[in-house]
């Protein structure tokens, strides 16, 4: 399948999603950041979908899934997931999320862990507050008249200056991708962060777990995933030389890091 399909979600919300890889391979699914869509992972796909049936899907709130207006929690973003399993029949899968979509991966290894073989939780982290930071942003978010401000905000803590030329073409696709998201949705997903603390919730976590964090990460800081890591029983630790999208600036220190870890269950 190389297209989009949509499943509508409990609370009546379009979500899409897609597969890459042969259907007999068991299923990876990967969730995007905060501000991205699916596309955020397509440079690793093909080296995946080797292994795996590798399922992504689009947040609520970005890409060419529903904007419902108002607060989203943690919660309802993790129970997307389980819904899109039991729409698709996935009975267990591994899960890799980055930022916002590794605090999604929190929510399932807590929550959900019967569904889950392995956890990778890439440049997130398990509490972002206080709260007012997040209420002014929001406010900011949907006072502001177009995302292009927002966008090179976040491009700024995403890459290292080195990778932010005009013109260059990996922050023309990250750039295009944060100017369609609407700002409803951001807004949406930022009040999700706000209300999360995983801190001391995190210690329920059974699953294997690997933890990836960017040594030059100024929006999940790498003290964030050290503290994940010390929370989850027995997880590991891996810090890349990077910023926050350490998918796309270390593919391939990246991609070595989930392999290797999911290979492990192979082995097991």
């Amino acid at each position: 399948m190389s297209t989009l399909s949509f499943f509508t979600t409990g609370d009546g919300v379009r979500v899409a999603y897609r597969f890459d890889g042969d259907a007999a391979l068991p299923v990876l699914i990967l969730s995007n950041s905060i501000g991205t869509t699916l596309h955020m992972w397509d440079a690793e796909v093909a080296a995946l979908s080797r292994s795996f049936r590798v399922l992504r899907y689009d947040t609520r709130g970005h890409g060419a899934s529903g904007v419902p207006e108002g607060a989203y929690s943690l919660d309802r973003l993790g129970r997307d997931v389980i819904e899109l399993m039991d729409a698709l029949d996935i009975a267990r899968a591994q899960f890799l999320g980055l930022s916002l979509g590794g605090m999604i991966g929190q929510w399932l290894g807590v929550h959900a862990s019967d569904r889950i073989d392995r956890l990778i939780l890439a440049n997130t982290s398990d509490y972002l507050g206080p709260a007012p930071q997040w209420d002014a942003r929001i406010a900011e978010t949907l006072r502001a008249p177009d995302m292009t401000e927002i966008a090179e905000s976040f491009l700024a803590n995403w890459f290292p200056a080195s990778m932010r030329p005009a013109g260059g073409p990996v922050i023309a696709v990250f750039r295009a991708m944060l100017l369609a998201t609407d700002p409803k949705g951001l807004a949406g997903a930022f009040a999700a962060v706000r209300d999360m603390d995983l801190r001391r919730t995190n210690a329920l976590i059974d699953r294997p777990t690997l933890v990836i964090a960017g040594r030059d990460d100024t929006v999940t800081a790498a003290s964030h995933g050290e503290r994940i890591a010390a929370t989850v029983p027995g997880a590991e630790l891996r810090i890349l030389p990077a910023v926050h999208l350490s998918n796309v600036e270390r593919p391939e220190e990246f991609l070595d890091a989930v392999l290797t870890f999911l290979a492990q269950a192979d082995r097991g």
